[in-house]
């Protein structure tokens, strides 16, 4: 039987190398994004392995039961659920404006609780299932240049390492991607530098995590050294470090 695959943030850079990596190996999809026009091409372009589709806000907290259960309809259930969307945001309006902050921390944390929710209650029913999250290396140390979204995808590793064990022994797997800086329009105006990861490669990394059964896994693999050398710091020390604490 072909994959049951919910992509929730389909019409991200990553989402859609995703989509398409899932869509080579004959997987059948439905696809939840924010942008209509970019999520009729991606329809369009995957064409029959798409079983079904919705733009929406997915702010929007109350309409997420709505959309995972329309996900669940059109596959008929689902194997693998990833939530790939995000907003980086403007740290400096964050610092002063509360409606910049509480904007960045609904796209990273609470949208994403809100369609964990259901999700994983669906999944645990039916005692099997993946659960993959986009989270991000910005999560394990809070640093001056981006510490609201920081603050918001640290919520959300943590949240999902609560679920993760809760989940334990049911069947289903939680799956925790720690994600470094990826070359995508959510990083357009960023100094690209060699640590920079290509969308379609972290995209091929992340399937190969969900068939793996890793839990959490930092994409490219090298931000796992260097964050736990970043983690270890004392906070006295990295203030002095400009590299680290600087804008």
């Amino acid at each position: 039987m072909a994959q049951r695959i919910f992509i929730a943030g389909a019409t991200s850079a990553i989402a859609q190398e995703i989509a398409r990596v899932y869509a080579r190996r004959g997987a059948r999809l439905y696809l939840l994004g924010r942008d209509p026009a970019k999520l009729q091409a991606l329809c369009v372009e995957l064409r029959d392995s798409v079983s079904g589709s919705r733009a929406a806000d997915l702010n929007a907290l109350d309409a997420a039961e709505g959309h995972v259960a329309e996900a669940w309809a059109a596959l008929g259930g689902v194997d693998v659920a990833c939530i790939a969307h995000g907003l980086l945001g403007d740290q400096l309006a964050s610092e002063h404006d509360v409606q910049e902050a509480e904007l960045i921390i609904r796209t990273n944390f609470l949208s994403a609780v809100a369609l964990l929710l259901p999700i994983a209650n669906r999944m645990e029913a039916a005692g099997a299932g993946s659960i993959c999250v986009l989270s991000s290396v910005a999560g394990d140390r809070g640093r001056p240049r981006n510490y609201t979204y920081g603050a918001a995808k640290g919520g959300l590793s943590v949240y999902l390492q609560g679920l993760r064990t809760r989940l334990h022994g049911k069947g289903v797997r939680v799956h925790t991607i720690k994600l470094g800086p990826v070359d995508t329009p959510m990083t357009t105006g960023h100094r690209k530098h060699l640590l920079f990861a290509r969308p379609d490669r972290v995209a091929q990394g992340i399937v190969r995590v969900v068939e793996s059964g890793r839990a959490v896994a930092y994409l490219p693999w090298f931000w796992r050294p260097i964050l736990f050398g970043v983690r270890s710091l004392p906070e006295f020390f990295m203030q002095r470090l400009g590299f680290l604490a600087g804008r």
